[in-house]
C-alpha cells in the first residue's frame, strides 16, 4: 500500500514541472520587443537624411549673383520697335539696347544706317534712360538690296513722285509714334560725309549701314576711332560661315578684334558688341 501511494506523487511532479517549459516558451515572446526597439531605431536614426544640409550649402550657386539681371526694356517701346518696318529680330534688338545702356554711361549713341527707324528705337531708349543723345545716320536712298529687283526691296518705300526708293518719311514717322523725336537726332547724309567734321566722343558706335566691302571699311575706318575706352562698337549682320551672309561685317569684326584695342562682351544672333580697352 505505501508504495502505491508514492507512485502518483511521482507522477504528479512532472505536470508542476511542465510550467516551466510555458514560461520558457513565453519569455522569447517577450524578447521579441527588442526587435521592433531595435528595428525602430535606424528608421529615428535616418534623420541625417533629413539633415542633408550640404543641399543647403550649395548657396555658393546663389552667391554667383555678382552680375546683375539684365535690364528690361519699356514693353510699350519694345512693341514700338516690332511693329516697326525692318529686319533686326526682337532678340538682337534687346541685346542692343542693352549694349546702349553701356555706352550711355560713356557718352552719346551713334548708328549708322537708321532704314525705317526700328534699330533707332531700342537704341533710343537706352539713350533715353541715360538722358543722352542718339545720333542715326543714313542717307534714306536703302542699299543696292533695297532697290528694284534687290531680295529686299519693299515698294511701299518708293517715293510715288520721285519714283526713287526714300525711308526718311517712314523713319520720321516710326520716330514720331514712338515718341522719341528728343532722344533720336536723324542726319540725312552718307556717313563718309558725316565723318569728315565729326568731333565728338561717342559711347556707342552701331555699324549696320550699306554692306558693300567698301562702305563697311569705310564706316569702321571712319567712325572705330570716335569710340571712347569703354564705349561699344556693335556690328550686325555678322556671319562666320559664308553661306549665311555677306562677308564684310564679318571682315570688320575680325578687323577691329585684331587690333586689341576691342573685345567681344557679347552677343546675339548676328550682332556683334565689343568694347573699347583702355589704352595700355
Amino acid at each position: 500500500m505505501p508504495e502505491a501511494a508514492s507512485e502518483p506523487a511521482s507522477a504528479q511532479t512532472p505536470k508542476l514541472d511542465e510550467t516551466p517549459e510555458p514560461a520558457s516558451a513565453q519569455t522569447p515572446e517577450l524578447d521579441e520587443t527588442p526587435e521592433p526597439a531595435s528595428a525602430q531605431t535606424p528608421e529615428l536614426d535616418e534623420t541625417p537624411e533629413l539633415d542633408e544640409t550640404p543641399e543647403l550649402d550649395e548657396t555658393p550657386e546663389l552667391d554667383e549673383t555678382p552680375e546683375p539681371a539684365p535690364p528690361r526694356m519699356d514693353p510699350w517701346l519694345r512693341n514700338a520697335a516690332r511693329r516697326a518696318i525692318g529686319f533686326m529680330p526682337d532678340e538682337e534688338g534687346v541685346a542692343l539696347y542693352e549694349a546702349g545702356l553701356l555706352g550711355a554711361e560713356v557718352g552719346p549713341l551713334l548708328e549708322i544706317g537708321s532704314y525705317c527707324g526700328r534699330s533707332a528705337i531700342y537704341l533710343g531708349a537706352a539713350a533715353r534712360e541715360k538722358n543722352r543723345l542718339l545720333y542715326s545716320i543714313d542717307h534714306h536712298r536703302g542699299s543696292e538690296e533695297h532697290q528694284p529687283g534687290g531680295g529686299y526691296h519693299d515698294q511701299r518705300l518708293v517715293d510715288p513722285d520721285s519714283g526713287l526708293f526714300d525711308t526718311l518719311p517712314t523713319f520720321r514717322r516710326t520716330i514720331e509714334q514712338a515718341g522719341l523725336e528728343d532722344v533720336v537726332v536723324g542726319i540725312v547724309a552718307r556717313s563718309e560725309v558725316v565723318a569728315r567734321d565729326w568731333a565728338t566722343p561717342l559711347g556707342l558706335v552701331f555699324v549696320d549701314g550699306s554692306h558693300s566691302s567698301e562702305a563697311v571699311q569705310g564706316d569702321y575706318e571712319a567712325w572705330a576711332p570716335h569710340v571712347e575706352p569703354d564705349g561699344i562698337l556693335a556690328i550686325h549682320d555678322v556671319f562666320e560661315s559664308p553661306e549665311e551672309g555677306g562677308r564684310p561685317p564679318y571682315e570688320i569684326y575680325l578687323r577691329a578684334l585684331d587690333t586689341k584695342m576691342f573685345v567681344e562682351i557679347s552677343r546675339a544672333g548676328s550682332l556683334r558688341v565689343l568694347k573699347r580697352r583702355h589704352p595700355a
